[in-house]
Parts: structure tokens; C-alpha cells; sequence
């Protein structure tokens, strides 16, 4: 059984994961700290368990084993380095961290202390995800010329998103460092190849202190331009994937959750568009760490999308702040 102690129900999938763990037979939580008393204290009051005041105090425990970090953005460098120190294995609410910096902080410190890592990037493992990454291996697009990847919500316009989430010095961002995860290391993913720079515009439409609406713009060597949209303040946007090859091109959700293609490559595909089997889910971040715990493996491509998006997400907020196109190069490790 993998006890875990969790650190901090600031995020709003906080509770997501405490059910992916309460549900997993291997799996339990058995402590929690969090940076606000009282919603810790009533967190693990819910479940039973042991509440701490102290972080350092929960991590000392030789009854835990590992922890599951949900504290705001800007804790996580500090959370995860104490944590890594202390032996724990690490489970992470997206983006790792802010800059490329304290990314190889925490990669250090979970090397050196040989803890198991992974971080929660769920679209990675979802069906449509899959589906596209065997169509791009077979290259029936193609040359892929451009990726758009778009998500968005109206938290901010209809008034459910906590109010935390608007916090700069909290989140250190907004739509895109939160919702645009997703779309960010999606568009990486399908454009299989390291974008060289990136160029961002935020949107604040409802006043917040961070943007509500944003796109940013990645380009790569070879001329494929990848699109990354996301949004608070949109009430029927619906998630939505294209990728455009020289020979062809996938789309999903425009609107309806059906992957479709056309393409010259394909005798069948020639001549109107065919909708594409999409399979089940592979296995959750979440239980994909817990067999790393189990088995002594790691997480290499999850950690390794992880620091891209990391990467990705520091350049998209330089280039918004500095109204200019900032290259991945520029990015101090």
C-alpha cells in the first residue's frame, strides 16, 4: 500500500486526485498539510486523517510514502525540494513549475533521491490523443505544417472559478499557464519537434489581474506553426483539435467528440471526410505513478513533456510581457 500524504487543496482538482487515491486498491492518503490551516484542518477532518501544521513535521513521518502536491504554483518548487529531500515520491498538478530554473531544481533533487515523479498531464492518455499520435506515425498527413489546439470555459464569466485562480502571485498566470496546459503540450505533442521560439497575446476581458484570454504562437524549424488557445470568459467553445499536414488533415471536436480525416495518402480517406475509431483511455497519470513506485520505473516521457510545457510557458509569459517573440534558447536552466 502506497501512503500519501497531501500536500495543500488549493487547486481545484485537489479533490480529483484524493478520489483517484481513495479508489485505488494500492493507494491511500493518510495525512494532509496545507498553507491554509483551516481548509486543511477541514479536508482531512473528511477523510479521517491526520492534519499537520507543519510541513516538515508530515514529511518526517516514516509512515508516508509519498505525496501528492496540489499547493499553489508558486509553492512548488519549495514543496517538492523539501519532499524529494525527505524520500517521498511525487504526484503534481500541472505546470511543475514556472521557469525552466526551478524545473532542474526539482529533477535534481528527485534524481539525487531516487523518488518517483510524475506529473499531471491527463489528455496525454485520453483516446483522441492516441488516435493522433499512430495516424502521425504513419505520416498519412504528411509533413505537418501546423497544429491548433484550443480549450476554454467561462469560469471567469459566470462566476465559478475560485477567486485564488486569479491571483498573479499565486498562479503566475492565468487561462494559459492553467487551462492552456492542456492545448500548450498537446500542440507540442502533435508538431513532434521543438518549437524555437514563441509569441503570446493575453486578453483580460473580465479586469482580472491575470489573462483571461490568450493564444500563443510556437514555430520550429521546419516552417510548422503550432496554435495554442485557451480561455476563461467562453461559455460553448468546445475543445478542439486540428492538425494540417501537406497531404491531409485531422480534426476533433468542431464541434462533436469525432476525430475525422482526410488525406491523399489514403485511397479511402480521398474523397470526403471518414471519422476515425478513437479508443478507450490508457491508464490515468495517477495510477500510471503508482506502478512506477511499484515497480521501480519512471516516468520518462511524462517528465519529459512536463519540462517542455514548463519551457513553453515561460516563453509564452516573457513574450506577453515584453510584447515580443521570445526563443526557447533564451531560457535560462
Amino acid at each position: 500500500m502506497i501512503r500519501i500524504g497531501k500536500i495543500s487543496y488549493w487547486h481545484v482538482h485537489a479533490w480529483d486526485y484524493t478520489k483517484q487515491a481513495q479508489e485505488h486498491p494500492e493507494a491511500e492518503i493518510v495525512a494532509v498539510w496545507d498553507e491554509n490551516p483551516e481548509r486543511g484542518q477541514e479536508a482531512a477532518e473528511k477523510q479521517g486523517v491526520k492534519f499537520y501544521d507543519s510541513l516538515d513535521e508530515m514529511l518526517a513521518q516514516d509512515d508516508i510514502d509519498a505525496v501528492i502536491v496540489d499547493a499553489p504554483t508558486r509553492m512548488h518548487r519549495e514543496v517538492m525540494l523539501k519532499a524529494a529531500a525527505a524520500g517521498k515520491h511525487i504526484f503534481t498538478e500541472k505546470v511543475l513549475a514556472s521557469t525552466l530554473h526551478e524545473v532542474n531544481d526539482i529533477l535534481n533533487a528527485v534524481q539525487e533521491n531516487h523518488v518517483k515523479l510524475t506529473v499531471s498531464l491527463p489528455r496525454l492518455n485520453d483516446g483522441y490523443t492516441l488516435a493522433i499520435r499512430e495516424i502521425l506515425e504513419q505520416e498519412l498527413l504528411g509533413q505537418v505544417t501546423l497544429v491548433r489546439v484550443r480549450l476554454s470555459h467561462n469560469g471567469a464569466t459566470a462566476g465559478w472559478l475560485p477567486e485564488h485562480f486569479y491571483s498573479l502571485e499565486d498562479c503566475l498566470g492565468g487561462a494559459l499557464i492553467d487551462l492552456g496546459c492542456h492545448p500548450m503540450y498537446l500542440t507540442r505533442l502533435f508538431l513532434n519537434q521543438e518549437p524555437i521560439d514563441v509569441s503570446a497575446q493575453f486578453g483580460y476581458v473580465t479586469g482580472k489581474e491575470v489573462e483571461d484570454n490568450a493564444v500563443a504562437t510556437l514555430s520550429t524549424k521546419t516552417g510548422a506553426v503550432g496554435i495554442v488557445e485557451a480561455g476563461f470568459v467562453n461559455n460553448f467553445s468546445p475543445f478542439t483539435i486540428e492538425v494540417h499536414g501537406t497531404d491531409g488533415t485531422l480534426l476533433y471536436g468542431t464541434p462533436n467528440e469525432k476525430l475525422l480525416i482526410r488525406t491523399t495518402r489514403k485511397e479511402e480517406y480521398k474523397n470526403e471526410w471518414v471519422e476515425v475509431p478513437v479508443p478507450g483511455a490508457r491508464e490515468s497519470a495517477f495510477h500510471q505513478w503508482i506502478g512506477h513506485i511499484q515497480n521501480d520505473t519512471t516516468a520518462d516521457e511524462n517528465v519529459a513533456f512536463a519540462v517542455e510545457l514548463t519551457k513553453l510557458m515561460e516563453a509564452a509569459n516573457q513574450s506577453a510581457r515584453e510584447h515580443r517573440n521570445v526563443r526557447l534558447s533564451e531560457l535560462q536552466g
